[in-house]
């Protein structure tokens, strides 16, 4: 059966989908997009937004714990992560609505179910009853995302080894939690599962947690959650796994080389994700992978077929939402004959959304160093910041790679409250090419964290005012 033609036909519905058919929505092409489960994608239903919601929850759970320092009394406070969990999926229900919404507003059809590239710039979709429909699009964004890696000592159930879907949709916490793989997956959940009582230990294979982020941002995150009762182990790697009456165990190597075992109620299994592009059609339209499984694109997201583009994680680069939503514009930008730049990738921040959080943008100190540039490195401290103090929140601190020569901005890292919208600051910095010094010469309001960002760049000029 034959349906309507499109300008433009987009096979995903999360956040480098849903973006790219509003934008070419308001461009003026008839647009549609192929998504056989709620819109949103793994971002906005199981993934970004809910977390965010559940870390609030935890970060409410953690604030009780100093209730009595802001004068505020009442019996032991209870712990419960049903509501929690409930109250994170009633969000991630209300978003998924609301891009549904934006689609109707801009004339956009949603075709449900599950496309595959065929003949001659065709689609196939397959609805979730079996029936079978082809449309035609003179182009096609291929958004299929990505989805949790899958190791054979860690087989995942979502019974007791969870990926991140298993994990998000708990309503008890488990008494004990091993967290294999510290990136910004794992430490978030790290993050609530403590907070709601669970015993956590992380394991990780690298020689620290947030191995992409910078050095001092690993060890400040991990002070803070030792401090807190979770065991970490990095350089260790998890050989094997085996299950027992009610419990898992784990053997794995310490950075040592000795062997250790660990038993606990839960896994979360968090080391890393790969590109959705099987069964896709790929051979029939002729599109190109890398070694590694994504599509291989240009900097408008073409892949080596005419017509044929992908956006997001299924493109590779950072596996990031804000990354994908950025490619999505680029590229139906490009198609409507209106490009005006490829997308920065070395502009993309990086955040993690535990207590404290992490954000960063650009190079690492040590990136730089490996790279032979000549830096100045500034460094301020959250306890000489008044509004942070105010808050109750001083642990970490903003820090600043600067060039020495041109004065550019060429990393920016913070630890801290709020570092997730602060690292924004410097993500405009470095797009306008501001140097270190009118990062400080635009004035900043008072008491406000924001001031530390200004106090960062004095830091790294070995001239801050406030240490």
């Amino acid at each position: 059966m034959t349906g309507k033609d499109f300008d433009l036909l987009i096979i995903g519905g999360g956040p480098g989908g849903y973006v790219a058919a509003i934008r070419g929505a308001q461009l003026g092409l008839s647009v549609a997009c192929v998504e056989a489960h709620k819109l949103g994608g793994v971002c906005l239903n199981i993934g970004c937004i809910p977390t965010k919601a559940l870390l609030t929850s935890a970060a409410l759970a953690n604030e009780l714990k100093t209730a009595e320092t802001h004068g505020i009394t009442f019996a032991e406070a209870n712990v419960d992560l049903g509501p929690a969990q409930e109250r994170s999926r009633a969000i991630a229900e209300e978003l998924s609505k609301g891009v549904s919404h934006l689609f109707k507003k801009n004339k956009i059809t949603h075709i449900e179910g599950r496309g595959r590239l065929s003949i001659g710039g065709t689609v196939e979709v397959e609805a979730a009853a079996g029936a079978q429909q082809v449309y035609t699009a003179a182009h096609v964004i291929l958004a299929t995302g990505s989805r949790p890696r899958d190791i054979p000592v860690l087989p995942i159930d979502e019974e007791r080894i969870w990926s991140s879907t298993g994990a998000l949709f708990q309503s008890e916490a488990p008494e004990t939690l091993a967290v294999v793989g510290a990136g910004a997956v794992g430490m978030e959940f790290a993050d609530i599962y403590n907070a709601y009582g669970t015993k956590v230990t992380v394991i990780e294979a690298l020689d620290r947690i947030l191995p992409l982020e910078d050095a001092d941002s690993s060890d400040a995150v991990e002070r803070s959650f030792k401090k807190r009762g979770m065991d970490f182990h990095t350089g260790a790697l998890v050989e094997s796994s085996d299950f027992t009456k009610g419990s898992i165990k784990l053997d794995f190597k310490d950075k040592k080389g000795q062997q250790q075992t660990l038993e606990v109620q839960r896994v979360l299994s968090a080391v890393g994700r790969m590109p959705n592009t099987g069964d896709l059609g790929l051979d029939t339209a002729g599109v190109e992978l890398d070694d590694q499984g994504f599509f291989i694109v240009d900097e408008y997201m073409r892949t080596n077929a005419k017509g044929v583009y992908a956006v997001g994680d299924c493109a590779g680069n950072q596996l990031l939402a804000h990354k994908a939503m950025h490619e999505g514009v680029i590229c139906v930008e490009a198609i409507a004959g209106q490009a005006h730049g490829a997308v920065d990738y070395q502009n993309v921040p990086n955040c993690t959304y535990c207590s404290p959080e992490v954000a960063s943008v650009g190079l690492t100190e040590e990136q730089a160093r490996e790279q032979g540039l000549e830096i100045d490195i500034g460094k301020f401290p959250w306890v000489g910041n008044g509004r942070a103090l105010a808050s109750g929140h001083s642990e970490g601190f903003v820090k600043v790679i600067r060039g020495a020569q041109y004065s550019e901005i060429l990393g920016a890292h913070i630890v801290g409250p709020h570092a997730t919208e602060l690292i924004g600051e410097f993500v405009v910095g470095r797009h306008l090419e501001s140097t270190v010094e009118e990062m400080d010469r635009a004035m900043h309001p008072h008491p406000t964290l924001s001031e530390a960002i200004a106090e960062g760049a004095l830091s790294a000029l070995g001239r801050a005012i406030h240490i």
